[in-house]
């Protein structure tokens, strides 16, 4: 994308910037004063997922959202560094140079394993790890034939250098953005389905979400879940065809501290379905910490 031609038409622009910190030239969205919750959207979107929730969070807390490598408007340094621990490092380089010491990390889908990832070595100024709040978390392997299928598929799409040009290929994006949100089991109004039509035909977006997906690997994170010590609330949409609710309810078992919440009758981008669920839904749990 232009970064300066179409940045000017996306959600919550004037709250945007560019960091270069090595090895990436990041785009972040930052409102707000007070106690610092990061927001990582899952792999495909950007910040614009986050558009309904930044303003209201931020009438309580310092709201940092960022565009993952490679994707929306984040330009990504390597493409070596895509998948999980990669991401992870990056991004709690970029939040110590900024001196974020986030009281929450709010994450969909594969953004929710990043949060708890970030965790793992990170901490805010009592000492403790984040909270992490997870919607409709990717907090699994792939079983079955999908478990080796799907993994070699990514990575031979994301080495060949047409596939992102195939993808992006074609005038008719707002369709396709369609086909794809509702195979998720979420709803988007026109405004939604526009900004995805948009990603989906910038062919860098498509392109660093392959190669996102191709080095994607969460076995250690799960085995590591039992170390976690941050407290946890997964949230998962009842309808969610991407990642099973399932996913969340295992996952809470292992966690020393968590707890699943079920959303009734939304689907893997609930957060954009329904934002002033969700925001109920986090200010509460964030208020019973104390």
């Amino acid at each position: 994308m232009d970064r300066t031609r179409d940045l000017a038409t996306w959600p919550l622009h004037s709250a945007s910037r560019f960091v270069r910190h090595r090895p990436h030239d990041w785009h972040v969205q930052s409102l707000g004063t007070g106690e610092t919750i990061l927001l990582l959207h899952g792999a495909g979107a950007s910040t614009h997922s986050w558009r309904a929730l930044i303003p209201p969070l931020a009438d309580r807390f310092h709201v940092a959202a960022l565009d993952l490598p490679g994707q929306g408007f984040t330009r990504a340094g390597t493409k070596r560094r895509l998948g999980l621990p990669g991401m992870t490092e990056d991004i709690a380089a970029l939040c110590a140079a900024q001196g974020w010491r986030p009281r929450a990390i709010l994450g969909h889908s594969a953004g929710a394993a990043i949060a708890l990832n970030l965790t793992r070595g990170m901490a805010r100024d009592n000492g403790l790890p984040p909270d992490v709040i997870g919607i409709n978390a990717a907090l699994d392997r792939f079983d079955g034939i999908a478990g080796w299928l799907f993994p070699v598929l990514a990575k031979v799409l994301a080495l060949n250098p047409l596939t992102a040009t195939a993808f992006t290929m074609g005038r008719n994006h707002t369709a396709r953005a369609r086909r794809l949100i509702e195979s998720t089991g979420s709803t988007l109004d026109a405004e939604g389905l526009g900004y995805y039509a948009r990603l989906i035909a910038d062919r860098g977006h498509v392109d660093a979400t392959l190669r996102m997906m191709a080095q994607w690997d969460v076995t250690p994170l799960l085995q590591a879940l039992p170390s976690i010590k941050a407290r946890c609330l997964l949230m998962t949409g009842a309808f969610d065809h991407a990642v099973s609710p399932r996913v969340s309810d295992r996952a809470a078992q292992t966690l020393p501290q968590a707890e699943t919440l079920s959303l009734d009758g939304l689907g893997h981008l609930a957060h954009e379905e329904a934002p002033n669920t969700i925001l109920r839904h986090v200010l509460r749990w964030l208020d019973a910490a104390g």
